[in-house]
This record gives C-alpha cells, structure tokens and sequence, in this order.
C-alpha cells in the first residue's frame, strides 16, 4: 500500500496536485500551425464569406476594413517598415501568411477565442489578405493555397544576434 501511495504522490508533481495530461487533451491543444503551414487543417474559405464574418466577429474591434479601433490595424503600411513611423500590420510586418491562420484560431476573437470554425478562420484569412493586396477578391484559401503565400515581408527578419541566445533557428522537423 506505502508503495501505491507513494507512486501517486509521484505522478502528482513535487506539491501533490495535479495529473499528466491525457493524449486527447494534449492534442486538443496541439493546434499550432508554423511559418510553412505545417499542422494546417483541412477546409477552405473565400473572400466573401471572409467580409461577412469580419463584419460579425472583427469589425467591432479592428475596424469596418482592418484600418485599426480598439484592436490593432490590419491593413496598409505597405514600404514603411524602414521609415522612423513604420506601420506594422498583416500586409506589411508579418513573416509568413500561415502564422495568420494560427493566431486568428487561437485567439480571435478576443471575447471567444478558438470559437470560429476553420472555415471561418481559412476566409477571414482570405478576406485579411485581400484587404492587403496580397489575394484577388476571388480568391478560396485552403491549407496548400494559404502556404503558398508569398509575405512581403518575409526576408526582413533576422536572427538574433545576442550572444547569450544560442538556439539556431528551428526550420524543419520542430
């Protein structure tokens, strides 16, 4: 019994709470996507049905077109990365299109993040993206298209230079 007692009490951590968690909750929050749109899930959304569920759950906060409120501006910026005022949005700081899938499914919006569906997620992705010129207003996104996106910014960031910072790069395999 002294040794059954004491194996839980391991499986417990140092303070005695707690459990390991389950593969199905872990995988319920496995849902990071990376800069190549590794992880990205099956779906597809358009433009249009982008508009509509901007003007539902984003407008509010981040504007009619993404010109920015109470949450952050969306669109243009475009050439002022390099200028003493630059303007940072999806169109003219971010990296990789794939991070906007991840980060509009993790938290947008704001009151009920991970609420939108996929769906949902791929247009208003789409619908973001052609605010910025980065997709015709035709366009479906899915996980081969949305990773294929070419970001204007992509080559603008570098490593860190620190000397104290000695992780290289994770680019494949992370």
């Amino acid at each position: 019994m002294a040794l059954g007692l004491a194996a839980q009490v391991r499986a417990q951590g140092h303070y005695g709470i707690g459990r390991a968690a389950t593969e199905a909750e872990i995988a319920g929050w496995n849902i990071d996507i990376d800069r190549n749109g590794a992880n990205l899930p099956e779906g597809s959304g358009s433009v249009s049905h982008g508009r509509e569920v901007f003007d539902q759950q984003c407008a509010a906060c981040h504007g009619a077109k993404g010109e920015g409120g109470v949450g952050d501006r969306l669109v243009g910026g475009q050439g002022t990365i390099a200028t003493a005022k630059p303007i940072k949005t999806v169109g003219s700081y971010w990296p990789h299109a794939p991070t906007l899938f991840d980060y509009i499914r993790r938290a947008m919006p704001q009151n009920a993040p991970q609420s939108l569906s996929n769906e949902d997620v791929y247009a208003v992705s789409a619908y973001i993206l052609n605010l910025n010129g980065l997709l015709p207003a035709d366009a479906t996104l899915d996980a081969k298209s949305l990773a294929a996106i070419k970001m204007p910014n992509r080559n603008m960031f570098v490593g860190d230079p620190r000397p104290d910072v000695k992780n290289p790069a994770c680019v494949t395999g992370c």
